[in-house]
């Protein structure tokens, strides 16, 4: 087996298990794997210097397909409710198969950091089956100096081999798609999917399951940071304006998707950006869309003019989820260290697609909390017959397939942190106003960031509050800068019963969401209930 690259060979692909490798091409940096993965069809390049790969079937993760080792270490500390088990034999018998179906084959490996804190951070070395895999994972996770690979030690290994089928039967599995966890052995098995995401969620899984047991909260959140060090956390779901709103070319951007909070501060898991590009465009987001037009950043999904091989961000004909992967430094504004102080504010993003909530609304502690373990967002409704209405999304801790722990667990951590630091918190709605989708409009993006920046400069603070009737949350009466009705939901719909019946149906759906966790939470979260007279 020859082994191409900078490596430590104490610590090779023989200690995990593997056998007869035709070669393993160790940390190749990103014009190596540009070859390898144009040598091997993987992916074409585009204009600008993009890398373009297609994820075959799998555009987005398959979280009914993730499952975690179920034994003594975890039987008691994972929350069963939301993550798939199998027992320790099922997972042997599925990486004995995973070392067999390896055989004679080449990989790409990479050693890399998850975590920008040296005390808080796992080292995680990556095998994978494709060339633009290695660049996907060496670009999203934290790259170590040269100098440092030579005594690297992995504590994790994720294996990602995406022609490996899994058999349901026998490996207790679902589909012949598997992400299967052994938090005790600290090894992650990747197959039958080529979506690239999934290597990165495993780290954030890992990181989100050990955390918490020393104290440090892990958090699905993008973070900024102001010129005089104040930092914001933006918690979303995917689609909410996370990467968005924190590429903000006033603030220092620290990270767009998972962070953690120690008690010297926030700091990023991750190395990289992993955006969206649906609709992307040079206007709205200039940051962003600079980084699909430069060598090094890996775009999925994407489709590009044959003739030209000119990106077409607003094609949705294969996929809403087409993504951009690339280093956080192709971002100007990017901090170089990926750590920052102690947040001043917490800003929870929905995309309400219902129409109802307003542009921004400040919270109390309790209702931040209320919020928090909701985890709301909507959707629009789809193009199935008859489904005329959006569809509520509830995903706990905004961020459910990812969270090992009880989200009890998550919300005590943030709250405790929250009174002890006196964060202020917000609700921003990136959704609808006006009415729902095909009535009213999208949200201004121009608005929400002044809005949101008035809310970080802690002018917003100043203005004059009104209690929402609905969700019971506080919200602006007048912002400078802003128009007035956009402010009201309730004044930009033309049908105010309307307006009325939609608004009490959300707030239904979120008492029905809720009654899972009402056993779990004191009186004062449960009074922050919308609809609480």
């Amino acid at each position: 087996m020859e082994n191409v690259g900078v490596f430590n060979a104490a610590h090779g692909a023989e200690s995990f298990g593997f056998r007869g490798l035709k070669r393993v091409n160790w940390n190749l940096e990103a014009p190596r794997l540009y070859e390898e993965a144009l040598k091997r069809d993987e992916a074409q390049l585009v204009r600008g210097g993009a890398l373009l790969a297609e994820t075959g079937v799998h555009t987005g993760r398959s979280p009914k397909d993730k499952f975690v080792v179920r034994d003594a270490n975890t039987e008691n500390t994972v929350w069963w409710d939301n993550n798939g088990a199998i027992t320790p034999a099922q997972f042997d018998t599925l990486l004995a198969d995973f070392i067999a179906h390896a055989e004679g084959k080449e990989l790409f490996a990479q050693d890399l950091f998850g975590g920008a804190d040296p005390a808080h951070r796992v080292r995680a070395r990556v095998f994978t089956e494709f060339a633009w895999h290695s660049l996907f994972i060496r670009n999203l996770l934290i790259r170590p100096d040269r100098s440092e690979v030579g005594s690297y030690v992995p504590e994790m290994t994720i294996v990602d081999l995406p022609s490996f089928k899994a058999d349901p039967a026998r490996h207790g599995v679902r589909t012949e798609t598997v992400i299967a966890i052994d938090f005790t052995r600290k090894i992650v098995l990747i197959g039958g999917t080529s979506y690239a995401g999934e290597m990165k969620k495993s780290v954030f899984t890992y990181l989100n399951y050990v955390l918490p047991t020393v104290g440090v909260m892990p958090m699905h959140c993008s973070a900024n940071a102001g010129p005089e060090g104040d930092v914001a956390v933006f918690f979303g779901l995917s689609g909410t304006g996370k990467t968005t709103l924190s590429a903000d070319p006033k603030r220092t951007l620290i990270g767009d998707d998972e962070h953690g909070w120690a008690p010297t501060g926030v700091f990023n898991f991750e190395g990289g950006c992993y955006a969206k590009t649906v609709r992307l465009s040079r206007e709205a987001e200039p940051e962003i869309y600079a980084t699909t037009e430069r060598f090094g950043t890996v775009l999925e999904n994407v489709v590009v003019d044959p003739l030209t091989r000119e990106p077409d961000f607003d094609d949705t004909s294969k996929t809403e989820n087409t993504r951009c992967a690339y280093p956080l430094d192709f971002i100007p504004n990017a901090s170089a260290t990926g750590r920052a102080g102690i947040p001043k504010n917490i800003i929870m993003l929905t995309a309400d697609a219902f129409g109802v909530m307003p542009p921004i609304a400040r919270m109390t502690p309790a209702q931040a909390m209320y919020h928090f373990l909701s985890g709301y967002t909507a959707k629009v409704a789809g193009t199935e017959k008859g489904v005329t209405e959006p569809q509520a999304t509830f995903s706990t801790c905004f961020g459910a397939p990812f969270m090992p722990r009880h989200p009890s667990e998550y919300g005590n951590l943030l709250r405790e942190l929250i009174a002890k630091h006196g964060v202020t918190c917000w609700l921003v709605n990136t959704g609808w106003t006006g009415g729902k989708p095909g009535i009213g409009s999208r949200m201004p993006i121009r608005a929400t960031r002044a809005l949101l920046g008035a809310a970080l400069d802690g002018s917003l603070n100043k203005v004059e509050f009104r209690t929402d009737p609905n969700f019971g949350f506080e919200v602006p009466v007048a912002v400078p800068g802003i128009e007035g009705d956009i402010l009201d939901p309730v004044k930009t719909w033309a049908d105010k019963a309307d307006f009325a019946a939609t608004a009490q149906r959300l707030v239904g759906m979120f008492h029905d969401n809720f009654k899972t966790f009402e056993p779990h939470v004191d009186a004062a979260i449960r009074a922050a209930a919308p609809g609480q007279k």
